[in-house]
């Protein structure tokens, strides 16, 4: 049976995925599985069980519930893990992927809609929050957007991802916040592009119909794991790790590369849909 200790929530939730790890490698120890024996069991490989044991990867929770079945603990590891979850900053169906992105080496981006979270402003992000919680009170609208803002330390860091977004050129000409907002959002997304922490192709709206119609997609490698995407559609994700299925999402994705601008031409559209949105404020 589990330990019926618990780390405290109150800390570094790092921490708390390490107490996770620690426990399960003492339980698959005392029941008698290497790891390869338990990836088996509950469908991973063994290599996950080794990185779920590191606090390097953090389980979906239905692993953990196929866990708890395979080393009889009793739903320890599924309640534990719901509640490493539920205690995060981001909504449940995004949490995993938030964990993953912070420890990736590449990210592959594509944006129908919206800028993506990593590029975003501060006003981009409150003005597309508010649009989506019309009635929530400004603490929760200043918390969600910290949460996104902190997302992008990420491309700050000396050991930052290669970070490849393709965007819809709908995405540039939708005002989000109005037109002041939406120049110092484009402007913000040319600053990283000229530092080198994102290479960003624009996907011309005289492509017509493309591979990804109406669909995000985001794909994810790491130094010792396989690669994973995520999709998201009204307040559900998923994160697809069957090796077939990521396949299919790179081949996508591979398309869309095909279709778009090159980064020296998206670029220049960026910039002039920057100064598009300038103007439009300047006349307000």
């Amino acid at each position: 049976m589990a330990n019926n200790s618990h780390p405290n929530f109150t800390g570094s939730r790092q921490a708390a995925w390490e107490f996770f790890g620690a426990e399960l490698k003492r339980q698959r120890e005392e029941a008698g599985f290497t790891q390869v024996e338990l990836g088996a069991r509950v469908f991973v490989s063994g290599a996950y069980i080794g990185q779920f044991e590191q606090a390097i990867r953090k389980p979906q929770v239905d692993i953990a519930d196929r866990i708890d079945e395979v080393l009889q603990t009793d739903g320890f590891f599924g309640r534990l893990c719901r509640k490493l979850i539920d205690g995060s900053r981001y909504a449940k169906y995004f949490a995993a992927a938030a964990e993953l992105e912070a420890i990736a080496t590449k990210i592959c981006d594509f944006a129908p809609a919206v800028v993506p979270g990593l590029l975003q402003t501060p006003t981009y992000a409150r003005a597309l929050v508010r649009a989506e919680n019309p009635f929530a009170t400004e603490e929760f609208v200043e918390e969600t957007v910290r949460a996104r803002i902190d997302r992008s330390h990420i491309l700050k860091s000396t050991t930052r991802p290669s970070y490849w977004v393709i965007m819809h050129e709908c995405v540039l000409r939708i005002p989000v916040g109005g037109p002041l907002v939406m120049a110092e959002q484009l402007q913000h997304v040319i600053a990283l592009i000229r530092s080198q922490a994102a290479l960003v192709q624009v996907l011309p709206f005289a492509a017509g119909a493309h591979a990804a119609m109406g669909k995000m997609m985001w794909l994810m490698e790491f130094e010792e794991a396989p690669p994973t995407a995520y999709t998201e559609a009204v307040y559900s994700g998923n994160l697809l790790d069957d090796p077939a299925v990521v396949r299919r999402v790179q081949e996508f994705y591979d398309l869309l590369r095909a279709a778009a601008l090159s980064p020296e031409a998206s670029l220049a559209l960026i910039e002039s849909a920057a100064e598009d949105h300038k103007r439009c404020a300047s006349t307000d």
